[in-house]
């Protein structure tokens, strides 16, 4: 059986108030194109299907629209809830994906049907794994949803660590494979050691929730998500990463899926395929803003994050210029290189609201709100009065 990986498409998530549906759209029409070229069977999604709890009605057209695409007349799509989403909401629609040869599992206690007139077909199932069947050949998947003890309705137990904890959820997962059929575990966690990424929200990434890899079963192949970087680890174990680059130190990392041959002697044909439908990001550094404007003028089809070293802050007029010289620029970081006009005497006149408006012009290239200004008097007549 032929299967691909993929994990965290994101949907709906804007970068610094960019909207990034189109692309979105383009990379999803991209997977239903490679799953028909390279006659994918079985499609693995690991989590974060979309980027909050409460996605915009335009996300959620898009995801149905778009797996149904994916799924296509034979083939069979696996979805499991990331910590972005709602894991009862996405879950909320099996009745209806099911025939359309789509299982999800966001709640706890969801069961697919078996059966089925598709190619692929579910020859059993449990609340954490099922068993996919084409032509009498099986593929086993451990089912594991982004794990806390709420999301799996159980009471916190504070005699169970979070590792004995997992290591109980994953063997629960491992346990109806009783035939030792080719096995895949999908899930959507942390693994110590795993490079994270800026657009990931600090959420377990820090330690306590950390899975080291000792703690995985022994199966085929681990499709993992959580970490927006792709990276493999030894016993195939592996994270397919975000669909598009979405945190600027991501910039010239490739976005790629997972495809591999899986049968009863193991992986086979284990490959990545590039996306190329979403836009590039780039980080450039320039000094001086005549050297910006050409620099952006290069990479017209990108969204940048310039740092410009000035000598001195940035008018409305150049941040203006700058940004016609590229649609896509995003962030302006200004650095002062050299002391502007104001000696230290000088700053001795200033009240502290003017030292506080410098500050701030030398950073963000603008004024302060009159919102902010006004809520800098106020925290400094707190901090006189204490």
């Amino acid at each position: 059986m032929r299967i691909l990986h993929t994990s965290d498409w994101h949907i709906g998530k804007r970068l610094l108030g960019r909207d990034r549906l189109p692309e979105q759209e383009r990379v999803l029409d991209e997977i239903a194109e490679i799953c028909e070229s390279e006659q994918v069977d079985l499609i693995l999604v690991a989590g974060d299907v979309f980027d909050t709890y409460m996605p915009s009605a335009e996300a959620e057209d898009l995801f149905y629209e778009k797996i149904k695409k994916i799924a296509g007349d034979d083939r069979a799509v696996l979805v499991i809830s990331g910590n972005h989403d709602d894991n009862v909401r996405l879950g909320a629609a099996t009745a209806l994906c099911e025939p359309q040869g789509i299982y999800i599992y966001g709640n706890y206690g969801y069961v697919p049907h078996c059966g089925g007139r598709r190619k692929i077909r579910v020859a059993e199932a449990g609340t954490n794994h099922i068993v996919f069947e084409k032509n009498g050949e099986e593929i086993y998947c451990n089912v594991l949803p982004y794990p806390n003890e709420s999301r799996l309705k159980e009471d916190k137990n504070p005699n169970e660590s979070y590792l004995d904890k997992m290591q109980r959820w994953i063997a629960a997962g491992q346990a109806a494979n009783t035939q030792g059929l080719p096995s895949v575990m999908v899930s959507h966690l942390f693994i110590a050691g795993g490079k994270v990424s800026e657009g990931e929200r600090e959420i377990d990434l820090g330690g306590a929730r950390a899975v080291p890899l000792t703690l995985l079963p022994k199966t085929d192949y681990v499709a993992l998500g959580h970490l927006h970087r792709r990276q493999h680890f030894k016993n195939n174990v592996r994270y397919s990463g975000s669909i598009l680059q979405y945190a600027f130190d991501e910039a010239g990392i490739e976005k790629s899926v997972e495809i591999f041959d899986l049968d009863h002697s193991g992986v086979h044909n284990l490959k990545e395929i590039p996306l190329c439908g979403g836009k590039t990001l780039v980080r450039l550094q320039a000094q001086g803003v005549a050297a910006a404007e050409e620099l952006l003028h290069r990479y017209a089809d990108c969204y940048v994050e310039l740092t410009i070293f000035v000598g001195e802050p940035l008018t409305s007029s150049q941040v203006k210029q700058l940004k016609e010289a590229n649609n896509g620029l995003l962030s302006i970081i200004p650095e002062i290189t050299a002391e502007h006009t104001m000696t230290i005497g000088s700053r001795k006149q200033l009240s502290p609201l003017e030292l506080f408006s410098e500050f701030y012009k030398s950073r963000f290239a603008e004024e302060p709100s009159k919102e902010l200004q006004e809520l800098f008097l106020s925290v400094t007549e707190e901090a006189n009065e204490a």
